[in-house]
């Protein structure tokens, strides 16, 4: 669990706090996280969902001193980093990346090749969940961009909640919005997006693990085909997926491997 500065609030405050902002609108759900959060508030935007660039632009307009940060996996698509650059040079600020421990060669030495088609939990654990870990130590609480209607594990979860998978404060501003209203959000504001969703990639992670899907087809399943996995692990609950443990010893381990 990451070490934060921040003190658990009660669970009776966490339901207080996202039943009061149930029917706000994101804008408004930002403002007040802003201003609950800030300093210590932090923004995960991986340059691949639209999500997560709808609310970069929202808090690009609210306040600009939220650290965006996004997990650099060694395998996400050109197309991905070169939206990083667009958007940090748009919106004049600097994206913060948080890679691996090990590189994809030490990776492959360690676990064997291609881990991802192997056991995609472990893969996504060493670079992503453990990464997320160290974006978010010391922070007071995260906001993401998830939603409920992605999928069946997102689709009970609350605006305000408590991750004890990072320990801190997580808000999801866009919990009760669609995938259209996301778009009609992109394209009247004029916001910048992956242009592989353009190309049939409705949801997009990395390289190895992510394909087009057909269309009519869900726009998760191009995501670790052949797997009965739809999370990544940063928005589930301990024990679900990715249980793989990141104490100091696992650290330091992953270090020297």
């Amino acid at each position: 669990m990451t070490q934060t500065t921040e003190q658990q609030p009660s669970t009776a405050a966490l339901a207080a706090a996202s039943a009061a902002l149930e029917g706000k609108t994101p804008e408004e759900i930002l403002q007040w996280a802003a201003r609950e959060y800030q300093p210590g508030l932090t923004l995960a935007c991986s340059f691949g969902g639209p999500s997560g660039m709808v609310l970069l632009d929202m808090i690009m307009q609210i306040d600009r001193g939220v650290e965006v940060f996004y997990l650099d996996t060694d395998f996400l698509f050109p197309e991905t980093y070169k939206l990083r650059d667009a958007v940090a040079k748009k919106y004049d600020f600097q994206p913060v990346g948080y890679m691996s421990l090990i590189t994809p060669v030490e990776q492959a030495a360690k676990y064997g090749d291609a881990l991802w088609g192997r056991d995609p939990d472990k893969c996504c654990a060493i670079r992503k969940v453990e990464p997320n870990e160290r974006a978010l130590a010391g922070k007071r609480a995260w906001i993401s961009g998830i939603r409920r209607d992605q999928t069946k594990q997102r689709a009970n979860m609350d605006i305000v909640e408590w991750d004890e998978k990072f320990g801190l404060v997580k808000i999801n501003p866009l919990a009760n919005w669609t995938e259209a209203l996301v778009w009609k959000y992109i394209f009247d504001n004029g916001v910048p997006y992956n242009e592989l969703h353009d190309k049939n990639y409705p949801s997009i992670g990395c390289t190895n693990c992510t394909k087009a899907v057909l269309p009519g087809e869900d726009p998760r399943s191009g995501r670790w085909q052949g797997f009965d996995k739809t999370e990544c692990g940063l928005h589930v609950p301990e024990g679900q997926t990715n249980e793989h443990d990141f104490g100091p010893e696992g650290r330091e381990a992953m270090a020297q491997a």
